[in-house]
């Protein structure tokens, strides 16, 4: 939760705009990607869009909003409509880090550039920005369902294993909430690669 009112006051006015088009821009990513490949389904189903609104998805924004931990729809793909399946649908689900790292970089040029007070309101609402698209980049690309990560290691294992790695997506659910859940033990050594990640690439950024 939130350690005082200032707190939730930046994750309302700040944070959360940010989070909403970092996430819009990576859902987007991934359906522009499998569209290029071969896949419509996204199009079709009106995803193929920069409208925060197409991407958000009711419950995951409330608990976004109230417990800094949410969701938006995942973009809709069939990976049948691929040529090569594995492959296409692992450069489908890379797409959307990517786009995050991408944006992040952005945003390190125009502060390197134009920010000349490091202390700026300017420099602040960047420095968010690029943590936050980082930090999104970093998480989904854990390989564990639902996250990108797990389909992208899906196409690098030998055929033999694949099956295997695509039942873990049964216990999608379970091991989100082992990830993420403050008691669990695995919590903590994922906030610290993730942090430590984070806080490396801010350095190679030049934050």
């Amino acid at each position: 939760m939130f350690s005082s009112f200032s707190e939730f006051i930046y994750w309302i006015i700040v944070a959360v705009p940010s989070i909403l088009v970092a996430s819009t821009i990576h859902e987007y990513s991934h359906g522009y990607t499998a569209f290029k490949l071969g896949d419509p389904t996204a199009k079709a189903e009106g995803r193929l869009t920069l409208n925060p609104i197409k991407h958000i998805d009711p419950i995951g924004a409330i608990s976004m909003i109230l417990f800094r931990f949410g969701w938006s729809k995942p973009v809709p793909i069939n990976e049948y409509n691929f040529e090569k399946r594995e492959l296409y649908t692992a450069i489908t689900a890379f797409a959307g880090p990517l786009s995050n790292f991408i944006m992040a970089s952005i945003v390190a040029v125009i502060n390197h550039i134009f920010v000349k007070d490091p202390q700026s309101l300017i420099a602040f609402l960047l420095l968010t920005f690029a943590t936050i698209n980082l930090a999104l980049g970093i998480f989904n690309l854990l390989p564990i369902p639902p996250l990108d990560g797990h389909k992208i290691v899906r196409a690098i294992l030998p055929k033999n294993l694949r099956y295997y790695w695509e039942q873990l997506e049964k216990y999608s659910l379970f091991l989100i909430i082992i990830l993420v859940l403050p008691i669990s033990p695995f919590s903590k050594y994922v906030s610290t690669f993730i942090f430590s990640t984070l806080n490396s690439l801010l350095l190679l950024l030049g934050f």
